[in-house]
């Protein structure tokens, strides 16, 4: 608990912890206002490659919250800083929606349907079979599989959940046995892009989100704090049986907003 005063910055997950689709968590505003309050910096960071910045700070902005491009982080913007980094001239098919299509591009990636050099699956909510079907055969003829986060579900309100990024991927592993590079969380890429961007050091940074395996493993991965809140896809049973074992469990972001706050 101590550990709660040092921390400098807040990187936030957003579906299930600050928002479902479009309705505020309870007591979300108040922790960012909070924050705001007592000059502790936060960042939104999120898996969710479908939807582009602008389309985030719109979103949040119309929920009431304070946001501008350089808060949010998403998998598909990094995904998008690595490829350029990492994989310069690479041509990509792509697996995902026209906003993740059109964020790449502004990182100069070459999408192709033709011999591609990686094949990229994002969150898809434009999938269809025709790009599954490619993305298989542009797998078989030797093209690096890539993807933007390995997020299972999305959720949604009232504890319904759809396919997220690695659903479709789990498709793909089986029908062509390849296994994907995850370029998001839990991948220490993105946390590492952060902090050297905003000069803080990872003791000073704490990770808040709803999920074991990608927001705690991220968190576990970099060497920073982590805090798991229970308003969306984990329950405290989920949190004994896994291997990802955050530093404090909260029922959402309303009850960090009272710990701040001691």
């Amino acid at each position: 608990m101590s550990k709660m005063g040092n921390i400098e910055l807040f990187i936030l997950d957003l579906d299930g912890t600050i928002y479902f689709e479009n309705q505020l968590i309870d007591g979300a505003l108040d922790f960012i206002k909070t924050l705001s309050r007592k000059n502790i910096k936060y960042l939104f960071l999120t898996n969710n490659s479908s939807i582009s910045k602008s389309n985030y700070v719109e979103k949040l902005e119309a929920l009431g919250i304070p946001c501008q491009d350089e808060d949010i982080y998403s998998s598909g913007g990094v995904t998008g800083i690595f490829l350029s980094k990492y994989r310069k001239g690479k041509n990509v098919f792509l697996v995902g929606t026209k906003a993740l299509s059109k964020e790449l591009t502004n990182y100069g990636i070459e999408i192709t349907k033709e011999n591609p050099d990686i094949v990229l699956v994002g969150y898809d909510r434009e999938l269809d079979y025709n790009k599954l079907e490619l993305a298989c055969f542009f797998l078989e003829e030797g093209a690096e599989f890539i993807a933007t986060n390995p997020d299972l579900l999305y959720p949604i309100k009232n504890k319904r959940y759809l396919p997220d990024c690695g659903s479709i991927c789990k498709m793909l592993t089986t029908a062509t046995k390849k296994e994907p590079l995850f370029i998001g969380k839990p991948n220490r890429y993105i946390i590492d892009i952060i902090v050297d961007e905003l000069s803080v050091s990872h003791d000073r940074v704490a990770m808040v989100g709803d999920r074991l395996y990608t927001d705690i493993a991220l968190g576990k991965n970099a060497g920073i704090f982590t805090v798991l809140v229970l308003s969306g896809e984990t329950d405290e049973g989920m949190v004994y049986q896994s291997k990802h074992k955050p530093d404090l469990v909260v029922s959402s972001v309303k009850e960090l907003t009272n710990l701040i706050n001691k």
